[in-house]
Order: C-alpha cells, then sequence, then structure tokens
C-alpha cells in the first residue's frame, strides 16, 4: 500500500468516489465567522448519501482490492459511519460485508447500515472491543478486514475532502478535522500539505478521547485506558500505527473539546443553519472558539450526521440549559391563596415562559411557614434570565437557582 497517499492517488481515488458521493460544496457561515472573528466555511459531509464522510475511503478501499479478496466477504468494526460506508460500496460492489459495532452505536446508525445489506454484530462497549471481535471473526471465517481509519487506501479515499476543499475555496488558511482514529486527518492533512504547506490543518478531538494529542506529546502510539465522551464516532482508544507517521508530519495543531461545547454547538448549528450534525461532526465547530486566528478564511470539516432521535433530544435540551433558555428556580412561599398568582404575574411581566410547576407542600413540617414551588421557564437566554430573577427578588420573593430538568 505504499503507491497510496500521493498525489496521483488522490487524484484518482477523487474521481472514483464521485460514483458513490454527493457534492458538498462549502457553505459560508455569517454566524460562525461573527463568532470567532474568520471567515468560515463549513464542509457538509453529513449531506453524504450515508450521512457521512465515511463512503469516500470504503469505496475507494474496496475499489483498489483485488477481486477474489472481495469475493471472501468483507468485514470491519465501527462506530457507525465507517459501518455504513462499507455496507454501501459492498453493495455497490455486490459483495457480502459483516459489520462490527459496539453495544453503544446509536440505534438509527445500526439500522441503516443493516439496510444497506450488511449483517451487524453488536460487541462490546467501545469501537476497540469491536475491533479485536471482528479481527478474530475475519480469523475465523476467512473474511477480508477493512479498518476504519489505519489503512493508507481508506485515508486516500477520505483525503478526497481536502481536493474538494481547495477547488472551492483555493486561498484557504485554514482546515479543522476531527480525529478518532485519524484517518480522516492524516488524508485531509496530507493532500493539503502536497497542494500548499502553508495551509495549516488543525485536528480537534473530544477531550474524553484524545488519543491523537497524548500520542504526539509521547512521540508515539499510545493507548488511552479508556475514553468518556459523547461524540461516539471519535470514541477511539488507539490511534492508527500505519497512518501515525503522517499525522506526526502534516498536523499542525491539536484542539481538544468538551462535551458541553458540543451540546451549545449543536444548538448553534440547527438554530443557525438548520442541519444536523453528530457530536463528532461538530468537533471542529466548537474548536472555532479557540482558535488563535483573526481574519483567516477557515474550513470546519462537518463529518457526519447520524445522530439518533433520543440522542438529539437529550443534546437539544442540555444545549437549551447550557444556554440559560430554559431553567428552573426554587421559591419558597406561604400555603395560602394567591401566592401562586403572585409569582406567575412577576413572571409574565418579564415575559417569561413557564413550562413546568412543582408543588412540594412537604418542604416543611410547617405548611404555613413555607411550601416549596419549583418553576422551570424558558427565556431569551442569560440576560433574560437575570431580569426574571431580579423581578422576583424585587417582590421580595428569594429565588433560588436548582438544575432544570424537563
Amino acid at each position: 500500500m505504499s503507491e497510496m497517499l500521493t498525489l496521483g492517488a488522490f487524484e484518482e481515488a477523487s474521481e472514483l468516489v464521485k460514483k458513490v458521493t454527493n457534492d458538498t460544496k462549502l457553505i459560508y457561515s455569517d454566524y460562525f465567522s461573527g463568532i470567532c472573528g474568520n471567515r468560515v466555511y463549513l464542509k457538509p459531509e453529513n449531506m453524504q448519501v450515508t450521512g457521512a464522510y465515511k463512503i469516500r475511503g470504503a469505496y475507494y478501499k474496496i475499489s483498489t482490492m483485488k477481486e477474489e479478496d472481495r469475493q471472501k466477504g468483507l468485514i470491519t468494526a465501527s462506530a457507525g459511519n465507517h459501518a455504513q460506508g462499507v455496507a454501501y460500496a459492498a453493495r455497490a460492489y455486490g459483495v457480502p460485508a459483516t459489520i462490527v459495532m459496539p453495544t453503544t452505536t446509536p440505534l438509527i446508525k445500526v439500522e441503516r447500515t443493516r439496510a444497506y445489506g450488511a449483517d451487524v454484530v453488536l460487541y462490546g462497549d467501545v469501537y476497540d472491543d469491536a475491533c479485536a471481535r471482528a479481527l478474530e471473526l475475519a480469523d475465523e471465517k476467512g473474511y477480508t478486514f477493512i479498518h476504519p481509519f489505519d489503512d493508507p487506501a481508506v485515508a486516500t479515499g477520505q483525503g478526497t475532502i481536502a481536493m474538494e476543499i481547495f477547488k472551492d475555496l483555493p486561498l484557504v488558511d485554514c482546515i479543522l478535522v476531527p480525529i478518532g482514529g485519524g484517518g480522516l486527518a492524516t488524508g485531509v492533512s496530507t493532500l493539503t500539505k502536497l497542494l500548499n504547506p502553508k495551509v495549516r490543518v488543525i485536528g480537534v478531538e473530544p477531550a474524553g478521547a484524545n488519543c491523537m494529542q497524548v500520542s504526539l506529546r509521547n512521540g508515539k502510539v499510545t493507548e488511552l485506558p479508556s475514553v468518556n465522551t459523547i461524540a461516539d464516532g471519535t470514541a477511539v482508544k488507539k490511534p492508527g500505527e500505519h497512518i501515525f507517521p503522517y499525522i506526526q508530519k502534516n498536523i499542525d495543531e491539536i484542539i481538544t473539546v468538551e462535551d458541553e461545547e458540543l451540546v451549545v454547538a449543536f444548538l448553534d448549528m440547527v438554530e443557525n443553519h438548520k442541519m444536523i450534525v453528530e457530536n463528532s461532526g461538530l468537533l471542529t465547530v466548537a474548536a472555532l472558539r479557540h482558535l488563535d486566528l483573526k481574519d483567516k478564511k477557515v474550513v470546519s470539516v462537518l463529518s457526519g450526521g447520524n445522530m439518533d432521535v433520543i440522542t438529539m433530544s437529550q443534546v437539544v435540551q442540555n444545549g437549551l440549559i447550557a444556554r440559560d433558555r430554559i431553567f428552573t428556580i426554587s421559591v419558597l412561599l406561604p400555603d395560602r391563596p394567591g401566592e401562586l398568582v403572585r409569582v406567575s404575574t412577576v413572571i409574565a411581566k418579564e415575559q417569561g415562559n413557564i413550562i413546568k410547576l412543582e408543588h412540594n407542600q412537604f418542604y416543611t413540617t410547617n405548611r404555613n411557614a413555607a411550601v416549596e414551588l419549583r418553576i422551570t421557564m424558558e427565556a431569551f437566554g442569560t440576560d433574560h434570565k437575570n431580569r426574571i430573577i431580579a423581578a422576583l427578588e424585587k417582590e421580595g420573593f428569594r429565588p433560588r437557582a436548582v438544575s432544570a430538568q424537563l
């Protein structure tokens, strides 16, 4: 595979993947440009047919394989997006595929993988467990294993994203790319440096799964003892051995992002761009606030959009709470008629919208002294929340902030 990750291979891959990919042209973002002081463009790989960029590497890898290896049947491990890419590409070539996925994989990713005709095996809590099982099955059944990231051919396919970025924005200054195991970052950074070494390529990892950052710091591939992040697509304990030298050479910087930042980024993306982007795909959006750059042309790669509805609802709720768009207060009132009206009138005058009330008469043994009223309400943001609380205090109430629960 030494011929991979060359300019010729990237050009070949760019033509081949057009057979199965959508044209995800860059989208200029006024909103994110204003936030970070740069001209921000989004590369919406969440709009691919499989909902993620992974179709690129999977299809190119399968296209470079010998026919006899394809006919043995394909097997891979994936947290979801590579699974769909391999399943889709295998169907295009008319060969069977088996996918081993962590038991924690969102249901939508499991069902879509099956819908493309692949057999799905659920195993382990994280990608690394699933990968070990896939390798065992490959030995037992004689399948051809396709690594989701530690493969130069797969990385070459993923790097076609950079080719498209340069076509849309030839004078790009910086590209932000998510990192899990490193396949996408390898392809994008290598081709970027081949085309223009002056362009900065910044990798972005979850703070709870920063295996590449730790490996670069140690100067060797390092396995984390565990990972903990809502960005399931990048929840990888150990980066790829084969591709690590490319990362060392071509990635300029690693930024890590906390899960709380991804929650807020999801809300920003939905409200300002009307797009669903999964948590791993939001890494580069959250990283915009960490950039030490100004007045540069920056591209954020949105790697995927496969998020199940339950996860989506949880992220939206937590995003609203994080932005003080939803909050809960506790107020102690004497247990007598008219007190609830007094409180609600103050809130109404400040245009707060009550969405939940909890009345606890057993807060103390003396109900006449105090009962507890917990009020969950909507606000426009922190300033509005503070105005509501100040108005309640002015009327003699003593509101106490408590954890919001819907």
